[in-house]
């Protein structure tokens, strides 16, 4: 096993790719479904034909610049396990500072028969975690992308989580409704931006996710001027 680790970091290094030591025990781990502890101390274990070609073919699109989370096809975020695909981009680690902030200022609360709407919701990662912190919330997950919406569905029933997915441009799926909470991550990059951001991103994640306009503030301006008359008095 060790040995295919050590091919893997090298080929990842020669590749060009960052921290390859990690993202080869990452790619292994998730292929064989282990530990990072399984993987160096069961020494004696060897793959199998099917599981040696199938790391091949992943390492050969983790060189194109493919990332490793579309191949393994999810991404653990804050308590929950989520699946991704190309039609959503990869949850970032900043996203699990939101939900952790959001998580915190809601503690104690009395929140039955209280909203909240997730918007352009993606994999559905914050309102599912949300969810699941707050069982007693109600919580919508909404989306312009269908694909996005099928996979916010499936990441709810993996996780068991009970939510409403609608899809629909910003709030064209709450026309005349009001919500307690808000939260919403659009997409916020100019198009010259986009130009300049790395393959991983420009090549793999959806653009539709990331690029609001031709200033970046187009989603923002629209949230400013729409949002204050979907809010109960006591919203945020």
């Amino acid at each position: 096993m060790l040995d295919v680790l050590q091919h893997i970091t090298k080929a990842f290094q020669e590749g060009g790719i960052s921290d390859p030591k990690r993202q080869a025990e990452d790619l292994l781990c998730d292929l064989l479904n282990c530990s990072r502890v399984q993987l160096y101390s069961d020494q004696k274990c060897c793959l199998t034909d099917l599981e040696w070609e199938e790391a091949q073919l992943w390492v050969q699109r983790r060189l194109k610049g493919e990332p490793l989370a579309y191949l393994t096809g999810k991404v653990p975020f804050y308590d929950c396990l989520i699946e991704v695909n190309s039609s959503v981009l990869i949850p970032r680690p900043e996203t699990e500072i939101l939900v952790d902030k959001i998580v915190s200022s809601l503690k104690g609360k009395d929140l039955k028969g209280r909203v909240l709407w997730d918007l352009c919701c993606g994999s559905g990662c914050i309102g599912i975690d949300l969810k699941k912190a707050f069982p007693e919330l109600s919580v919508y997950l909404s989306d312009y992308s269908q694909g996005a919406i099928d996979l916010a569905k499936r990441n709810a029933r993996v996780n068991e989580v009970d939510v409403i997915c609608l899809r629909g441009d910003l709030f064209e799926p709450f026309k005349d409704k009001k919500t307690h909470y808000f939260v919403c991550n659009p997409p916020y990059i100019s198009e010259s931006e986009y130009l300049t951001l790395g393959i991983e991103v420009k090549e793999f994640e959806p653009r539709l996710a990331l690029v609001a306009g031709p200033t970046g503030l187009e989603f923002y301006e629209k949230l400013a001027r729409e949002l204050p008359h979907h809010f109960y008095p006591s919203g945020q």
